[in-house]
């Protein structure tokens, strides 16, 4: 990115959680990485009445909630607020968004110099996703949609194929694919980079990155909390749509991939795309036998209890909705064939928790005595970001000396903490530069749907006969169905090993 390129970055729903919580902290930490270039503006759009410095002090209250290292000085917010603007605009009304056309196409700082236009505009669309086909017809309509222009929309990306490819038809029919910039938060993690860096910057691991030598590989992504005042949202979700369809299959295309022919977005995307259509098609047999769904219910979290799901604010009584889903499936190609990928999520689980786990096949044959436990890479994505390599060692001397395991661990926090980036930090700032490579294209966004539907299909004749999703105490780690699962194969989830 050049540094003195100047750039119009716009949060369409300014005021939401998203835009507080995430978005506006992730800039402010680019900003104190003198990573933003100096020529930019941050644009909140929202329907507040609001004024530029009563939004900012409406901020600033906001980044009180940010974690400790996190949290800015009065001094520094001071100096990033320089930057933030507002101006409330109607999204249903045509004129606001002329408005804002001019706005922007207005005086660049606020003396009133400098009209001309930023060289880069980036939308970002941090609202409800059916807002998003009306917002980019409102855009198209006033001219926002130069090639200087850049749409970010944020997931979930509809809820089902159908309206997936329908927002699909309606941005393409204003934007170029190009200008489209798909979120999947999980891709701007530092372990997920480092995947990337693993397997295709270095010689080591790639000869056995191959059914010959790997048994299983797990994707868990598990969150202690519940829904809190999500509950309307979440009950028309689910865990399936939620984290399955977008975060956990990104995640295992970026272990199964085949290496691209170059460091480029649709290189990358192309071999992405190849996994998803290798992955092991559902049907209504195998959806009752490699699908497990879950609801939480009353227990104990850190010590205090905690509602069950069906209790939760905003939540119907008899809700059919999963909070847990654990799944089977295998990449149907040469180099993955008969290796189980098995994929976890959940909400009040017994720990936060997300990583990736390659569990490798074990010695073929034993000459040492002691422990037998095989070798495994661990891929840690929260709470911390980090690699692990777990082998067998000697304590001591002697040819008869047992085995034991060890942990060869690196932290990324501790191995680069003067340069580290958070995920949203690096997505914005890569959306900001024009990079794709970090985002996801259409075509495997709607491939991924197109292998989920026939699970939500197969739950939704389900439930009349069996009742719904298996129920699980919250702070376990779900129904005991999702531990038979992995044991049906011989296998076992981490925290059972």
């Amino acid at each position: 990115m050049e540094s003195s390129m100047s750039f119009d970055l716009v949060f369409f729903g300014g005021t939401g959680d998203l835009a507080w919580r995430k978005l506006m902290p992730a800039l402010f930490q680019a900003f104190r990485h003198g990573k933003l270039p100096p020529g930019g503006r941050i644009v909140a759009v929202a329907w507040e009445d609001f004024a530029d410095d009563t939004y900012r002090i409406w901020l600033k209250e906001r980044f009180h909630d940010v974690e400790g290292a996190k949290r800015p000085s009065d001094e520094e917010f001071a100096r990033f607020a320089v930057l933030v603007r507002y101006l409330r605009v109607d999204l249903s009304k045509p004129e606001d968004y002329v408005r804002l056309r001019q706005w922007l196409d207005g005086p660049r700082d606020v003396e009133g110099h400098g009209a001309d236009s930023a060289e880069t505009v980036v939308l970002y669309l941090a609202t409800s996703p059916h807002l998003f086909p009306q917002i980019c017809q409102q855009l198209g309509a006033v001219g926002l949609n130069g090639p200087n222009v850049r749409v970010v929309l944020e997931k979930p990306l509809g809820h089902d194929l159908e309206s997936a490819q329908e927002i699909n038809r309606v941005v393409r029919s204003v934007f170029s694919e190009t200008q489209a910039f798909r979120i999947d938060h999980y891709l701007g993690k530092s372990a997920v980079q480092n995947l990337m860096a693993l397997r295709f910057g270095n010689a080591l691991f790639e000869p056995l990155w191959r059914r010959e030598s790997i048994a299983n590989i797990q994707i868990t992504l598990a969150e202690q909390l519940g829904v809190g005042t999500r509950g309307d949202f979440y009950d028309r979700t689910g865990a399936l749509r939620d984290m399955i369809q977008n975060h956990a299959l990104q995640l295992l295309t970026m272990i199964a991939m085949e290496p691209p022919s170059r460091n480029d977005a649709n290189a990358i995307r192309d071999e992405k795309l190849k996994v998803l259509h290798a992955l092991k098609p559902f049907t209504e047999d195998n959806v009752l036998r490699d699908v497990i769904r879950g609801q939480y219910r009353r227990g104990t979290v850190g010590g205090q209890p905690v509602p069950g799901y069906q209790e939760e604010a905003k939540v119907p009584s008899h809700s059919h909705t999963e909070t847990f889903v654990a799944l089977r499936t295998e990449v149907q190609n040469w180099r993955w064939s008969g290796v189980p990928f098995y994929l976890r999520t959940g909400k009040r689980l017994a720990a936060p928790e997300a990583q990736i786990v390659v569990n490798f096949r074990p010695a073929p044959h034993r000459i040492f005595p002691g422990a037998n436990v095989p070798n495994k890479l661990v891929i840690k994505l929260q709470p911390e970001d980090g690699l692990e390599l777990h082998l067998l060692a000697a304590k001591g001397s002697g040819p008869s000396e047992a085995l034991s395991p060890v942990c060869l661990d690196l932290d990324f926090d501790e191995a680069f903490a003067e340069n580290r980036v958070g995920g949203y930090e690096r997505l914005l700032l890569e959306a900001i530069a024009g990079r794709l490579n970090l985002f996801v294209r259409s075509d495997e966004q709607e491939q991924a749907w197109r292998w989920i539907e026939p699970v939500l299909r197969a739950w939704e004749r389900d439930n009349d006969i069996s009742g719904g999703p298996r129920s699980y105490p919250a702070g376990t780690w779900g129904p005991a169905a999702a531990s038979a699962l992995v044991a049906r194969d011989g296998f076992a989830w981490p925290e059972e090993q």
